[in-house]
């Protein structure tokens, strides 16, 4: 079960276990500085097929696939699924996981999905829902432009701004503490905080750290605020798609309420790309950037004990084509995951 703390968040009196990860991404993720961490580089951006969204759908299978393979665990055991990706409707989850006929709650929270999805599938194991599920994110650089900029064969240009949307999925596997008794993980999930719909009015698509940040500032806050805890109580506080821009916007808006993050904030936008060698400008994004980032970069240290707890949280911008072409604003929402080393 769950103790409610505050007005946002839960802590798991009985954590859910992270037993499994994966994650799958593209030929310019694996040439950052976190490329040697990754479980499958895919070479071929169709991913063999005929076209973008395609390509995203057969990369969410796979990293499912893994995840399981990695477990030894396989589709009957895995009662539910929350998924989700970028494109309208869900396109990339909905045809990419058909086959594996889990029953499947499809999600949308833009770049923090990832976040949405591991929160509603600690909540379902906490509740004694189900014994094991999983969450699943993608994105794919290519099919992001086409749904929200430009089809790549316009060539447009690129403000220092932007962020690149990573082509890459995570897939992780969450269970019960007696699930598997015989193989216990060393990473649970101890709380969650959701965060709310925060907009200052950002307009720019070119601009996504600027219409996140906001929204991150203030789950931060509220988490700290719900828990009665400091920044110095996490080893790391890892924001998903900020990049360097939102970043700094970031510390600016949490030192306006007293909180001093210093060294102990991350951003999955700037580890995932090597901004001296790679033409990324801002950094990273897309719900792929902090889904394999957490897979292969954060899992690992806690697991190893290296950190003891981290305060995780995806960040989205909550537009689409047809809000942005209407003028209207960006909103931003971002979820916090408590995760610690068990």
């Amino acid at each position: 079960m769950a103790q409610i703390t505050g007005k946002a968040t839960l802590l798991f009196d009985r954590p859910p276990r992270i037993i499994g990860a994966a994650s799958i991404v593209g030929s310019k993720e694996s040439d950052g500085p976190l490329g040697h961490l990754f479980d499958c580089i895919e070479e071929d951006p169709k991913f063999g097929k005929n076209t973008w969204e395609e390509a995203e759908s057969e990369l969410q299978l796979r990293t499912a696939r893994k995840v399981l393979e990695k477990t030894g665990l396989t589709e009957e055991e895995v009662r539910y699924l929350f998924a989700g990706d970028l494109l309208a409707q869900g396109i990339a989850t909905s045809y990419g996981i058909m086959e594996l006929q889990i029953p499947l709650f499809g999600l949308y929270g833009a770049c923090s999905t990832c976040g949405e999805s591991l929160s509603l599938a600690a909540m379902c194991i906490s509740a004694g829902y189900a014994g094991c599920v999983m969450a699943l994110t993608s994105s794919h650089f290519a099919s992001a432009e086409k749904e929200f900029r430009f089809p790549l064969e316009y060539a447009g240009q690129r403000p220092l701004s932007t962020t690149w949307t990573v082509t890459g999925a995570g897939a992780f596997l969450l269970a019960s503490e007696d699930f598997l008794s015989s193989s216990p993980s060393s990473v649970c999930i101890t709380g969650i905080t959701t965060g709310k719909i925060v907009d200052y009015g950002v307009k720019d698509s070119m601009h996504m750290g600027a219409a996140m940040a906001p929204a991150a500032a203030d789950t931060i806050a509220r988490h700290l605020h719900d828990t009665g805890r400091t920044v110095e109580d996490y080893d790391r506080i890892i924001t998903g798609d900020l990049g360097s821009v939102g970043q700094i916007i970031l510390k600016d808006l949490l030192r306006e309420q007293n909180i001093e993050p210093g060294d102990r904030h991350e951003d999955c936008g700037i580890l995932i790309y090597d901004p001296n060698t790679q033409d990324t400008h801002a950094g990273g994004s897309g719900c792929g950037c902090s889904a394999s980032v957490l897979a292969s970069y954060i899992l690992p240290k806690l697991r190893r004990g290296e950190w003891k707890r981290v305060l995780f949280l995806p960040t989205g911008a909550l537009l689409s084509k047809v809000s942005f072409n209407e003028g209207h604003s960006i909103p931003g929402i971002a979820h916090g995951i408590v995760l610690e080393h068990c």
